[in-house]
This record gives structure tokens, sequence and C-alpha cells, in this order.
């Protein structure tokens, strides 16, 4: 039977609900019949490319997700991986885009705030927070507007609820103008016996729902995601975050999950109520019934289509052991947030959705979430061009003033780095955040990367770059890399070109996870991200996560006078040197003979160096013969005292690494010039 879309509704109005004609007509052919208006709402929301992952689920199995310490892979609210004395590791990144180009401050700060219960959901205390932020033309009005938001926004909502903010990256491109990437990492620990997985069980257990109450902020907020031209959407679907009810609950859902009455979490993200209780029934096997009518609200009137796709943030649904629900509401109580049973888990696959004794729908849990099309891509690649590469600067003032090179202190200061009294290591100190594991020797090495410049140019050898740099920064504090969470950030992949971009940058982290043998746990696709039918510069994030086991071994980047300067590793890239180079540092660092690390990337070994210098005010005398511009991966800047030099050359031969003195620290000048208005210069608010 054939049907015509166009007779029941136009286009715009199914693309609106993130579907597409022909997936509508197979929604009708599934259930015989069309769907209802909340019916119609709940399928486009879970059909979205947000929640569906429609152009990347193919793909996505070519990462690979097991190893020896990986406890919770892709497919829960944030992976989990064993680091040993009893202890789990859980980490997620996130993109809130969309949100945040419509509205910075609160778009930033709700996707901390979804960040943070992906984590605390999986029975883990956040302890860290990074973010990797892109915006467009610095002199652009609008970017001023989206820099100031989104760092303001980050600043309040991790502020407030007490997670440290540790690292990240900010980098400016005209590509982005219009359409920002905002990707906020987390970092939890949890005892391995108390880490929750967000499954239903036990049909006629009662769901609760806990935290804020709802309302009609971020309504289909899923769609919104999965739709290009974020400026030309309206604020209605931004969420609106409350950092305080976001301490209140993650307290006490921590504290409730020590009584064995809460069988399992799930955040209310993107979707609302209606992914989480379908998300959570369909990793179990199951159903749920769910009244919208005993859902708190904090605005009258709201419809069962409103409740069931409000995106209002600090909301968590419970699956309680039949019988608990008064103490489990007490608890609640006593951190003043409600707990309202609004459902049960059923023995038949169906969300069925009342309002009172109405029922206002019913659909196969199958339907929402099996029947989901996974698309075949059809890249095409570019015609060939000559490589292009970054304008080196005629001098290091030159370099300095560049919005990508200068200090991002203007940001992080706002950031409180060193709330929960665990940070060794935070912004500008190492090459990678680092944060001791309390009540043991160890410490965990955080690090967010990524080249957008160098994913245009090749987005394959780009995404292994990212996955490289990582691993680099991590080696530089002296640690294994243990899991990889990631952000891909792409336009419309119903495009040719996007389609290649986003497959080679895929294929480029499976083969550079492969060798590092690191895991992907978790993770995010962001897609459709497009401003005026321009596409932002692909950008595929990797968040790495290290093992520091001595944390008095850990070091950061600043040049200790008279300490000799080192290159280690060759310019160019090449998989397995970065491999190597990586064991080297961690072996140097273990054997305690370096006294700082710092990788070369953007800004090359002159950025590298400065940085290093700026760190505690101490200059360096250079090698006069060396390429300080080039960008090229696959190397480090170290230092280290004067009697241990022999040994760190002849540990690197032994290694088939490069290693080359190129000077020595002290004095108050670089390359010439004045160290203090060098250090002005870079640091300019």
């Amino acid at each position: 039977m054939s049907l015509g879309v166009d007779d029941r509704t136009d286009k715009r109005r199914l693309r609106a609900f993130g579907l597409l004609p022909n997936e509508f007509e197979h929604i009708v052919c599934y259930l015989g019949r069309e769907p209802n208006h909340v019916e119609l709402g709940m399928l486009g929301a879970m059909w979205s490319e947000h929640c569906g992952y429609k152009h990347s689920r193919r793909l996505l199995r070519q990462l690979p997700s097991d190893g020896p310490r990986v406890l919770q892979g892709p497919g829960e609210n944030a992976g989990a991986v064993d680091i040993g004395e009893g202890l789990a590791v859980v980490l997620k990144m996130e993109s809130h885009n969309h949100p945040s180009a419509v509205e910075p401050f609160q778009g930033a700060a709700t996707g901390v705030g979804g960040i943070l219960r992906d984590i605390f959901t999986m029975g883990a205390r956040p302890v860290a927070l990074l973010d990797s932020l892109r915006f467009g033309d610095p002199s652009d009005p609008r970017t001023a507007y989206q820099v100031s938001g989104v760092i303001g926004g980050i600043a309040h909502y991790g502020n407030c609820v007490g997670v440290p903010t540790v690292g990240g990256e900010i980098s400016f491109d005209p590509g982005y103008t219009g359409n920002p990437i905002v990707n906020a990492m987390c970092v939890g620990i949890a005892p391995i016996e108390r880490l929750t997985r967000a499954r239903a069980s036990g049909p006629g257990n009662p769901l609760l729902l806990v935290g804020a109450d709802t309302g009609r902020d971020g309504l289909q907020g899923a769609a919104f995601a999965s739709n290009e031209d974020p400026e030309a959407s309206h604020r209605g679907v931004v969420q609106v975050g409350n950092p305080f009810i976001e301490k209140l609950l993650l307290e006490a859902c921590l504290a409730m999950l020590e009584s064995g009455d809460v069988l399992a979490l799930q955040d209310l993200g993107a979707a609302g109520l209606t992914s989480s209780s379908v998300e959570m029934a369909a990793r179990g096997g199951l159903g749920v019934e769910i009244d919208v009518a005993r859902v708190p609200r904090r605005e009258s009137g709201l419809s069962p289509f409103e409740v069931m796709l409000s995106e209002s943030q600090e909301r968590m649904l419970l699956l309680v052991r039949g019988g608990a629900e008064e103490r489990v509401r007490r608890h609640f109580a006593r951190w003043e947030l409600h707990a309202a049973p609004i459902g049960t888990v059923t023995e038949q696959p169906l969300l069925r959705v009342r309002d009172g004794t109405e029922r206002v729908a019913e659909l196969p849990i199958a339907l929402l979430v099996d029947e989901v099309p996974a698309y075949e891509l059809r890249p095409l690649a570019p015609p060939p061009r000559a490589p292009g590469q970054p304008r080196p600067a005629n001098s290091l003032r030159e370099l300095l003033v560049t919005p990508n090179a200068r200090s991002k202190r203007y940001a992080y200061r706002q950031y409180d780095s060193t709330v929960q009294a665990n940070t060794m290591f935070g912004p500008g100190q190492a090459a990678a955040a680092v944060v001791r594991v309390e009540g043991s020797r160890k410490a965990l090495a955080i690090t967010t990367d990524c080249d957008p410049g160098a994913m245009q140019r090749d987005p394959r050898r780009g995404a292994t770059q990212a996955v490289a740099e990582a691993a680099r920064n991590l080696a530089c504090v002296g640690a294994m890399p243990i899991a990889v969470t990631d952000c891909l950030n792409f336009g419309n992949p119903e495009k040719p070109l996007v389609a290649w971009q986003l497959s080679e940058a895929v294929a480029g982290l499976a083969e550079a996870c492969r060798a590092f043998d690191v895991p992907i746990v978790s993770g995010n696709v962001s897609l459709y991200n497009e401003s005026a039918g321009r596409a932002i510069p692909p950008t595929a994030t990797v968040g790495m996560v290290g093992l520091v086991e001595d944390a008095t071994l850990a070091i950061g980047i600043a040049f200790t006078p008279g300490a000799r300067i080192i290159l280690l590793g060759d310019a160019g890239f090449d998989l397995r040197a970065e491999v190597r180079l990586c064991a080297c540092l961690r072996a140097l660092i273990q054997k305690r003979l370096l006294l700082s690390a710092q990788d070369v990337s953007d800004g090359g070994l002159a950025l590298a160096v400065a940085e290093c210098c700026f760190a505690e005010g101490v200059g360096a005398s250079l090698d006069g013969q060396l390429n300080l511009w080039s960008e090229e991966p696959g190397r480090a800047v170290v230092s280290c005292a004067g009697e241990n030099l022999e040994r760190v050359l002849a540990l690197a031969a032994e290694r088939g690494i490069p290693a080359r003195v190129i000077g020595h620290a002290g004095g108050a000048r670089l390359l010439g010039e004045s160290l203090r208005e060098l250090q002005a210069v870079w640091d300019v608010e």
C-alpha cells in the first residue's frame, strides 16, 4: 500500500519532529495506523539523529571498545574502566552545540549539568570536568557574545556544583561562525560494586521521577539538535539549568544507592521522560507505563505531549524495588527534592502513556529503539588538492598574539579548578590535567584533543593525530592511556562530502586507538552542525583518561633554572613512532629523570618552549638552528637536571627515539626578547 505523506502532514512538520517522509511511512506500516500527536512527538525524538544515530550507527561498529580494564562499554549512560583497588573510572563526553549557538550561557551550563548526571547516574562521584570549545571568527561580534556566554555558563554550573574544571581547549576558525562546538567531558570515580546500570527489571517495580519540576524548557530539544542552522531556531528549545538543585540531586542519588532500594537510574536528557523510560525498558527487554498526571510540574496547563518531551534539567528516573517507595520518598524529601511515583515496569514491551484514566499513547518499545533506520552513508571524497599548511609566524611575538596560540587564562581563571582538593595539575600547568584518586596513591591524567585544521586537510589522519596527541599529552605527565570517550561533530551527513569526512574520521579513530591499545568506552555524535548551509570543519574530539600508578611521579611543563632542554622525537607522523615516543616518556618519568615535559603541537616548538618558560617565569637559551614553527606532531620538549642528561639520551637511544639537546633553562629572556614582555603579550585579556 502506498502511503502519501502529503495527505496527512507536510514535510516541514515532519522535519520539525526529526522525521523524514519515508520514515513516517515505515512507522505507519509498522503500527497499521497513523501515530497520534503524542506518539509522533515521541517517535520523532527517538528517531532523531541525536537519539537514534541514524547516520553513524554502522560506522561506530568499527571502533574498538573492549579491553581487560573495561567494565562498561558503549550503550550505557557512560563508560567505565577498572583502575585497581576495587575502583572504577567512569567517563563520558557530550555535545551541546545547537543550544549553545542559540543561547550560549544556558546552552553551555546545561551541557555541563547533563554530563555530570551521565556520570553519577552510573553511581560514580564526578571528580573532574573538561571542555573542548570551538568558536568562529573572533572579530565577529556574535562570536564574542558566544565566547563570553559559553565560558560564563561552564563556570557558573561547574563552580556551583563543586566539581573542578581542570582542563580542555579553545580554538577559533571562521568555519564555526554561527555554529560553535561545545563538548563537555566528565570523569568520576566509583567502587566497582556500586556501578549502576539503567536497565529495567522486575515487572511491577515502580518508577519514580526525582529532582526538579517539569516545565516547557527544552521542548523537543532532541529534534532541534538534529536540524541544520541553529540560528534559525527559537530559544524555547534551550533548557534552563539550576546547579544548586543538581548538587542536591547528585548527593541524594549517591547516598540512596547505599540502601539497595534503587535498582537503576537514568538521567532525563535528550527527549526527556520519553528517552529515559524507553531506554531503561529496552535495556531490560521489558515495557513501562507512565501516568503524566503524576509528574510534578512548575507550570500549569502542560499537555501530555509537553510532559513526555520536556527536557527540563536536573531530573532523574529511578527504578525502585517494590515496597521501597516510601523510604525513597522520605530520603529525597530530606534533600528537599520530590520523588514522585509516575509509573511501573511492565512485562509487555510497550510504552504506555496515560493522563490519569485516559490512555494518550501506546507504542512498542521495539519501534522506538530497534526500528530506527541505520542509513548507509554515500561518501564522496573531494578532488585532490595540494595540502594546505598553516601560515608560519615570522616571530614569536607575532605567534603569541594569535587567538589560537595566546593564553586561555581569560577562560580558565573563571573556573574553580581546585575544589575537592585533589587537583595536582590544572589548566596551563601540565600537558594534561592530573587529579589524585582519593584514598590511594594513584592519579588520573585527563585531556581533550583535536586539530580541526588537520582534519580539514585529511580527516583520517586528523583523527589519528587527535588520538596520538591525547596519548602524548598523557605520557608527558607519566600516564598510561586506559580509556577514550569521543565527540564526533560534523555537518549534514546526507551530503556526500560530510559523509566522507565522517567515515574517514571514524576509520582514523579506530586505527589509532588500536595502535595505542586503548578502548573507546563512550561518546557522542553531533551531526547537522551547519549555519547558512555551510558545514563546520570536521571535528572529532578525543577525550582520553590515563592512569598514573604513583601520583608523586607526575610532572608539569615548567622549566627549572639550569635544566637542560631536549627535543624528543621526529617531525612527521607515524603511529608506531608515536607509540614508542609515549612509552619512552613514561619510562623517563618513572625513573624520575625528567623535570618537565610538554608535547609539540599547535604553535610548533616555539609555542611549546614559550609555555614551559611562562609557567614559572624562567627563560631559555636555545640552539639557533632549530625549526621553531613547524606544527608537525610526534615530538615533545623535555627538561632534565644536568647530571641526568646522559641517562636521558641513552634511554631514548635504547628505545629508538631521536633526542637532541636544544638549549638550557634560565635567565629572563627567550629568543632574544624579554620573557616578561612576551608573557604580557601572550596573556592579554
